[in-house]
């Protein structure tokens, strides 16, 4: 069966545009062009990924994404307006796995939204890999995507679940987050700029609990990326 995309955008042109695109890649798609279409699409049915325009018309796509994460953790696409760098953070802070800056090419997006999928079905179905990590009082569950640290469950999206995973599998190791881009997104994109990977690793010490200054977990190794010591 097809993969089924959820495309929300209030400019009908892109929205119809990126459509056409992944319907031409053989997914399924289900079009909104505002925020509450987008909700309304989410309930109706079960999707494999969403492509959220941030400023969307009754809900923006912060907002629908917020509310994807409270039930769902398949992948999340935000759009953003070219330097609005804060709405980036801030879709990544809310659980978007990625974004892409307008204007895009669509082939780009369709590339982009290829790599999600990959990594979710390779970080969040159990494919390669132990089924459950154990180290330091955090427990991963790979088939149930299911994450505990000392008992207690963590609510982590799938790039967070991903990210804990690889360090996890590569304890006492360090990991760079250009590594860490690659292995998740397996795409090309990667710039030295890119702070995707920092904003994911600070969101997960907070669910954590984890301490910046002084991590228990995930530590940072300055200059070279972040490890695990189990």
């Amino acid at each position: 069966m097809n993969e089924k995309i959820l495309v929300a955008d209030d400019e009908r042109e892109i929205a119809d545009l990126v459509s056409l695109y992944l319907e031409n890649e053989g997914f399924e798609v289900l079009k909104c062009y505002n925020g509450a279409e987008a909700l309304q699409a989410v309930e109706a049915g079960e999707l494999d990924l969403a492509i959220l325009d941030i400023m969307m018309p009754e809900v923006n796509g912060l907002e629908v994404c917020r509310r994807i994460r409270q039930k769902y953790n398949y992948p999340i696409i935000m759009l953003t307006a070219k330097g609005e760098e804060m709405d980036k953070i801030t879709g990544l802070t809310m659980g978007a796995d990625d974004y892409i800056t307008k204007p895009f090419l669509p082939l780009e997006l369709a590339a982009r939204v290829k790599a999600q999928l990959r990594r979710y079905k390779r970080y969040n179905t159990g494919a390669g890999g132990d089924d459950v990590l154990e180290l330091s009082g955090l427990t991963l569950n790979v088939k149930s995507h299911e994450c505990l640290l000392n008992d207690r469950p963590l609510n982590l999206t799938p790039t967070e679940f991903a990210i804990l995973r690889i360090l996890c599998q590569h304890k006492g190791e360090v990991v760079s987050a250009e590594e860490l881009f690659h292995l998740i997104w397996a795409d090309e994109y990667y710039t030295k700029n890119n702070n995707t990977i920092t904003v994911h690793i600070r969101h997960l010490r907070e669910k954590m609990g984890d301490s910046f200054e002084n991590p228990k977990y995930i530590k940072t190794v300055w200059g070279c990326g972040y490890k695990i010591e189990g």
